[in-house]
Order: C-alpha cells, then structure tokens, then sequence
C-alpha cells in the first residue's frame, strides 16, 4: 500500500504536464462491462512526453499503473485498483495516412476511426475491425480479430515504451509475435504508443459495403443493448465457444446482475447491478459446466485486473 504522498506526487507531475486527471475515479466509468471499484485517479495522457513523465514519477514514487484504452476487454476488481491508471482514449489517437498502402496511428485511436481513414483512402484489408469497440493500442496488445481477419494481417510494426526502463523502441511484424488473441505485449511490461499498418488499395464502395455488412452483422447478432466486454471466451479449437455453451442449455443463466446473454451465448452481459464477482463467479460456472458435458475447457479472453 503506498502512502498518499506518493500518489499526490504522480498526479502533481501529470498536471503539471497537462494531462486530465480524475481522482479516486470509479473504473466501472472506464470499461465496458461497467463494473469495477476505484482507482487513486485515472490520469489521461496528453501526449507521449506525458506518459513518459507520468510513469517515471510512478516508477520514483513506487506507484502501481495500469494502462487502459477503451477498457474493452477488461474486468477490474470490485475493491477497485490501488494505483494510478494511465488512459489513451481521448489522446494519442493521431492518425496518418503516409502512402503506398501504409497508415500510421496512435494507440488511442478508436478502431472505428481507423476503419474510416481506411476507407477514406480507399484502402482495403481492415474492414473485420469495424464495429469493434476497442483502441489500436487494445487491438495489437490481443492481435484483436473477427470475421477471419487479425490485425496480424496488417500490421507492420508496433512502437512501444519499456515499462521496466522507460525505453522507447519499435517491433517488426516478426517481433510482434502475433497469434490467436496473444502479441508479444500480451504477458504485460510495455505501453503501447501506436502502430504502422499496410493496406491493399480497393474499391472504396466495395470497402464501405463490406464494412456495413459486418456491423450489420454484429447489430443482428451481438447483445450491443447491453454493457458487455464482448466475446468472453477465446474460440476453442475445432468449435466456438457460444456454440458449446448454447450447447449446455445455459444461455441466459443468471448470477447476480451477470447473464449469459440470450442473444449470443459466447457473451455475458451486465443487465443491471452486476458486479465483477458476479461475472467471475459466472465465468467459472461456465468453465466448469462445458468442460463436464463436453471436455472442453474455455480460456477467457476478458484480462482481470486484482485490486
């Protein structure tokens, strides 16, 4: 537990940097499923320099940090985050179209915003991320994907800050070792700063139906009515996994505000109240249930984040 001096030094160092900060904030404002205890404050970054002052001062005053972008993909403890979290959305979502097929963008740049500039330039290759509700920096931390494209297909390189140094430095494509919902970033120790994707030129009409047709599809299929991290599970080998859980007849099955949607079974949604151990509690049952009348074990794809 760090003392309060501790953390009023980080948060004097990023407003004095200009940043936004909002003190003992709640989390459940930040991520999607909305739920989640508080945090010391939720410091917007303004820009780079920011972040990399902002986190020499947590690393000085031994001061945990979480970075976040859209909290997408995030369950956050109910007893809340004791340290500061480092926000992009809103900030460091410049993107640039730098020819040749090659966009540059920062980590706080909305998919969706990505997605428009694609089709803007008539650039073809990204129209699966449309309508995923997450960040650059969130889709290259898990190589985000849907309708059998990755980011893993278009990207470049990757550029980064060391946490443990605080050095800047860049992945190649190699480097970014991209896999099913898992980067090099995956197992923590960086802040994403941005990305440089390549893209195929197209039709832009073309472009632009595609990209309709997949929200279209997400709007039809997915519980978008309620608060939601998305798909809760990763797709298991040889199957999907709203496919086994619909399987084991628990669509709908309720804990607490926490309910297996009835829409989409691979998605839990909050229908009002739900807390982070409600979801918990119904993530394991459904881990357990399929894996007693299939043999199949669900990994989870949502991150948990302990108090």
């Amino acid at each position: 537990m760090n003392n309060m001096n501790s953390f009023e030094n980080v948060i004097s160092v990023a407003e004095n940097c200009s940043c936004a900060v909002k003190r003992d904030a709640l989390l459940s404002e930040y991520t999607t499923f909305r739920t989640g205890g508080k945090s010391k404050a939720v410091i917007t970054v303004k820009d780079v320099d920011s972040a990399v002052k902002v986190l020499e001062s947590c690393k000085d005053n031994g001061v945990r940090v979480l970075i976040i972008g859209n909290g997408s993909n995030l369950l956050v403890s109910d007893s809340g985050f004791d340290g500061i979290v480092l926000r992009l959305t809103g900030s460091m979502n410049k993107i640039r179209y730098l020819g040749d097929g090659v966009i540059e963008c920062q980590a706080g740049a909305t998919l969706a915003s990505l997605c428009k500039t694609a089709l803007e330039y008539s650039l073809t290759g990204l129209e699966f991320a449309y309508g995923i509700p997450g960040t650059v920096g969130g889709a290259v931390y898990m190589n985000g994907g849907a309708y059998g494209g990755e980011m893993k297909d278009v990207l470049l390189s990757a550029e980064h800050i060391r946490l443990s140094d605080l050095k800047r430095g860049e992945f190649n494509k190699d480097e970014l070792s991209l896999s099913y919902r898992h980067s090099a970033y995956s197992d923590g120790g960086y802040l994403i700063l941005g990305a440089r994707l390549k893209l195929n030129e197209g039709k832009k009409e073309e472009i632009r139906s595609k990209m309709n047709d997949f929200l279209q599809r997400r709007n039809d299929k997915q519980p978008l009515d309620l608060p939601s991290a998305g798909s809760v599970f990763k797709r298991p080998e040889g199957n999907f996994a709203g496919a086994l859980i619909e399987q084991c007849g628990l669509k709908g099955y309720t804990i607490g505000g926490a309910q297996v949607s009835e829409k989409h079974a691979g998605f839990i949604v909050n229908i009002g109240g739900a807390t982070t151990s409600d979801i918990l509690s119904l993530i394991k049952y459904i881990q357990k249930t399929v894996k007693d009348e299939t043999g199949v074990f669900l990994e989870p794809e949502v991150k948990y984040i302990e108090g």
